[in-house]
């Protein structure tokens, strides 16, 4: 059985690794670290889980104990630098759910959030949590980035691809969008009700911090092509939606391409291929991905969906728990039977 402890753990994500983790049939016991919220309970923060679970207080976050076996770390970036390298040294698993640890170069690090990096080494060492494009024997660190929402959408629709047929790539280009919850917890004007209601907006256009996170793995796979990724607003809450657009310099037969993609999750428990593409209501609440792709000549579109929240962050986190640990992939993910038909 596994001792967990989240640190920061009263946001939207941390409400989420609470949830999933006190339900977990291989996790016995989580203890939940905060700052501002230390000293009150759980259940004073996130009325909406009583009677999920027994109510526990929040401990401070300046006082984490080393008593746990893996350490999910929910905080805003640059703040996890202030605790993984300890846990680590300390031999502990480490799930860093913010981007302190998702580029492979400092100095990119820096460029694109402005904060100087205090354990660069870490970042040649850390695994890039992927968890439904990585086997087991691609683990092979106790410290886990896990991917950001954006990422995690583009590159779950796009990497097949990529893989297969990267030569034949002559450029891409994403236009992907979230629901507000994908700024945080704390109040902002701009993401008001009164601001989004019936409102459409891009943001941060060539300028988004997931851009490199993308990149990289995109050149991991042998990706050369020039590539642009664009960022909307939703007026929703919950939620990403990606359509990736990628020009070919020949065309390949919409079979090959299918092949490819069922090659890749034929065995997977969270992407779901599907023949039309997803409505962003069918993942909202889940850990699934839902991926279309359509080709037509030498014009391929890929659109994906997934839950910010949860697929995005807590959901995709506690997978790779799962996978660390060899336990059943789905355990503390899916709710009821996995194996139902209905027509």
């Amino acid at each position: 059985m596994i001792s967990v402890g989240i640190i920061g753990g009263s946001g939207y994500t941390g409400k989420y690794l609470a949830q999933f983790c006190l339900n977990h049939p291989d996790i016995e016991s989580v203890n939940v670290y905060g700052h501002s919220t230390a000293g009150r309970t759980l259940h004073k923060i996130f009325p909406e889980l009583v009677n999920q679970f027994n109510d526990q207080p929040i401990l401070d976050s300046a006082n984490i104990s080393f008593e746990h076996d893996v350490y999910f770390i929910a905080l805003p970036h640059g703040e996890a630098l202030n605790y993984v390298p300890a846990l680590t040294e300390k031999n502990k698993v480490v799930i860093d759910l913010g981007g302190d640890y998702r580029l492979n170069d400092d100095e990119v690090y820096y460029e694109w959030y402005k904060i100087n990096h205090t354990s660069p080494g870490l970042l040649q060492l850390k695994t890039y949590g992927l968890a439904d494009y990585f086997g087991a024997s691609f683990y092979k660190s106790n410290l886990i980035a896990n991917p950001g929402c954006y990422p995690t959408a583009t590159l779950l629709g796009l990497l097949p691809l990529t893989e297969k047929f990267a030569d034949n790539i002559m450029s891409a280009s994403t236009a992907a969008y979230s629901g507000t919850s994908g700024a945080g917890k704390s109040g902002k004007t701009d993401l008001s009700l009164s601001e989004m209601d019936g409102n459409v907006r891009a943001y941060n256009v060539n300028a988004h911090r997931h851009q490199p996170e993308i990149e990289q793995m995109l050149k991991q796979f042998g990706f050369n092509s020039p590539y642009s990724f664009t960022t909307h607003l939703l007026p929703v809450s919950t939620g990403i939606y990606a359509t990736t657009t990628v020009f070919m310099y020949s065309e390949i037969s919409k079979d090959k391409i299918t092949e490819a993609y069922q090659d890749k999750y034929s065995g997977s428990s969270f992407v779901r291929l599907r023949d039309v593409p997803p409505n962003l209501r069918w993942v909202i609440g889940t850990n699934f991905c839902d991926v279309n792709v359509s080709v037509n000549k030498n014009v391929v579109v890929i659109t994906s969906a997934i839950d910010n929240l949860i697929k995005g962050a807590s959901g995709q986190a506690v997978q790779n728990m799962n996978k660390i640990f060899n336990l059943s992939e789905s355990a503390g993910l899916l709710k009821g039977a996995s194996n139902v038909s209905v027509y």
